[in-house]
C-alpha cells in the first residue's frame, strides 16, 4: 500500500490483532515484584511476552526494541480477583431492563451468564482503577429468597472473566466456573441483607407463617433439589447407554459436568442450619461445592476443612447478623477461618462494592488475618478455588500478566495504581467518575 498510510499503519488500523500482538510484550524494569506465591524479589526485571509472563530476575536482557516500563519505586502485584459479582449482567438494580439476572424458572443449570455479559457495564472500568481485572459473574442474585414458589434453586452458570474485551469471548477465562445453588432456606432471623444485587435469601421466609410450616416448605424444597440431581444422574446414565429413543435434554446437558466433579457448585447458604444441610447434600449427590456468603461459616469450621470446602466470603464492611452478634462478626471471620484451615476468597457481591474489594481484606487484616493471606484471599485463593490457578492469580512464569503496577500495599487506600494490564494489554485507569472530574474541573 503507497500514499497516505504505510504497511504498519495498515495493519495497526484494520487489523487490531497485529496491533495488539505488538502491545502486550514489554519489559517492567528496576521493580519489586510481590509475586504473592514466593517471596518478594526487589529491584528486578519482569518480561511479558505475548501477554503472559516470560521471566523474572535481575540480569535480563531487554530484547532489542522491546517497550521499556520504568519500575524505580514501584511495585507490581497480580491483579485481583473478585468472586462475588454480577458485573456485565446488572446495570442499575432499580432499572429492569438494565438487569440480566434471576430468569424465570426453578431448575435452569444450562444458562449461561458468560454470554449475556455487556463489555461496555460502566461498573468494568470503575473495578478496574482500583486493581481488580477479574471476576465470577453469576446468573442469578438471589433475589427469589428461596421462600415463595416459582423462585430460583438452580440459577445457571456462573463464569470467571477478565474485565476487558471487546465481546464476551474475549472477556472468558472460564465460561463454567460453578453452577449456582440458591440453597433453601426456613427464614426468619438475622437483619435480612445489605447488598443490592446479593440479597440475603433468609430475608424472605414467608412473611407470617408458622415455623412447622416453613420447615415443612423447606424440607420439601431439598427434597425437590435432590430430586433434580437424581434425575440428572439417570439422565448421564441412559446417556452414556446410548439407549433406543433417547431424547437429549439441555438442563441435563449442563449438570454431567457437575455430576462428574468437573464443574463445582457454588451453594448460597448462610446460617449454620442451612450450611450443614448444605454439606449434607454435597456429599449425598457426591459434587463439590463451593460455600458462598457463609456467615455462620465459623460454626462449621471444622466440617468445612474436614471436607475441604471452599468459601468465598462476603463484605468486611458489614454490621453483624443480629443484635446478639458480636460486633466484629463480619471483619474477624476471615482470620478465624484461616486459623481453622478453611481455604477462602473474598466477593463483594454487590457490583457498586467491586472498586472496594482490596479494603475488605484489609479489614480482615485488621481484625486478625495474616497480610499476606489478605492479599492472596483477592488473588491466588481466588484463582485456585475456581480451577485457574495456572493461569492467574499470581506472579508465576507461563501465566496470564494479569498485573498492577503500583506505589504501596494495594490493601491502603493511599495506594495509587500507576499501571494496569489485563493478558500483558496495558488498560487505561479512567472511569465515568473520572471522566466526569476532569470534564468539570476546566469548566470556566
Amino acid at each position: 500500500m503507497s500514499g497516505k498510510y504505510s504497511t504498519w499503519a495498515c495493519a495497526a488500523i484494520f487489523c487490531p490483532a497485529v496491533f495488539a500482538a505488538a502491545n502486550d510484550t514489554f519489559l517492567i524494569r528496576n521493580v519489586d515484584v510481590y509475586p504473592v506465591s514466593s517471596a518478594v524479589q526487589q529491584n528486578v526485571s519482569l518480561l511479558v511476552q505475548d501477554g503472559k509472563i516470560a521471566e523474572i530476575g535481575a540480569k535480563i536482557t531487554a530484547p532489542k526494541g522491546i517497550r521499556i516500563v520504568e519500575g524505580k519505586g514501584l511495585r507490581v502485584y497480580p491483579g485481583m480477583t473478585d468472586s462475588g459479582t454480577n458485573l456485565g449482567l446488572s446495570e442499575i438494580s432499580g432499572e429492569r431492563v438494565t438487569v440480566d439476572t434471576n430468569e424465570l424458572g426453578e431448575f435452569m443449570p444450562q444458562l449461561r451468564a458468560l454470554i449475556a455479559v455487556n463489555p461496555d457495564s460502566e461498573h468494568i472500568p470503575v473495578s478496574r482503577v482500583n486493581g481488580i481485572t477479574s471476576a465470577v459473574t453469576y446468573p442469578g442474585g438471589g433475589r427469589g429468597g428461596r421462600g415463595g414458589a416459582g423462585s430460583q434453586i438452580i440459577a445457571g452458570q456462573a463464569a470467571l472473566i477478565h474485565l476487558s474485551g471487546w465481546t464476551w469471548e474475549q472477556m472468558e477465562i472460564s465460561p463454567d466456573a460453578a453452577v449456582q445453588v440458591i440453597f433453601p432456606s426456613i427464614g426468619g432471623g438475622g437483619r435480612g441483607g445489605e447488598n443490592a444485587d446479593f440479597p440475603d435469601p433468609a430475608a424472605f421466609g414467608g412473611g407470617a407463617q408458622s415455623y412447622t410450616d416453613r420447615k415443612r416448605q423447606y424440607d420439601q424444597e431439598i427434597q425437590k433439589l435432590n430430586d433434580f440431581f437424581d434425575a440428572a444422574r439417570q439422565y448421564q446414565k441412559e446417556r452414556a447407554a446410548n439407549a433406543a429413543g433417547f431424547k437429549r435434554d439441555l438442563k441435563m446437558e449442563a449438570m454431567i459436568p457437575v455430576l462428574e466433579g468437573k464443574v463445582p457448585v457454588a451453594v448460597a447458604a448462610q446460617q449454620e442450619r442451612q450450611i450443614r444441610d448444605a454439606i449434607a447434600f454435597a456429599d449425598k449427590q457426591h459434587v463439590r461445592m463451593v460455600l458462598i456468603q457463609p456467615r455462620e461459616a465459623l460454626k462449621v469450621a471444622a466440617e468445612l476443612k474436614a471436607k475441604n470446602i471452599p468459601v468465598i466470603l462476603g463484605r468486611t464492611e458489614a454490621l453483624p447478623e443480629n443484635e446478639d452478634a458480636p460486633y466484629d462478626q463480619a471483619e474477624s471471620l476471615p482470620g478465624q477461618l484461616h486459623k481453622a484451615g478453611v481455604k477462602f476468597a473474598f466477593g463483594t457481591f454487590s457490583n457498586e462494592f467491586v472498586r472496594n474489594l482490596p479494603y475488605n481484606a484489609a479489614r480482615a487484616v485488621a481484625y486478625g488475618l495474616p497480610h499476606d493471606e489478605g492479599l492472596k484471599a483477592v488473588t491466588i485463593n481466588a484463582a485456585e478455588i475456581w480451577g485457574v490457578g495456572d493461569k492467574i492469580g499470581s506472579i508465576e512464569k507461563g501465566k496470564w500478566a494479569d498485573l498492577m503496577i503500583t506505589n504501596g500495599d494495594p490493601l491502603e487506600t493511599p495506594t495509587q495504581i500507576k499501571h494496569l494490564y489485563i493478558k500483558g494489554q496495558e488498560i487505561e485507569l479512567t472511569d465515568k467518575q473520572i471522566q466526569l472530574y476532569e470534564r468539570y474541573s476546566k469548566r470556566p
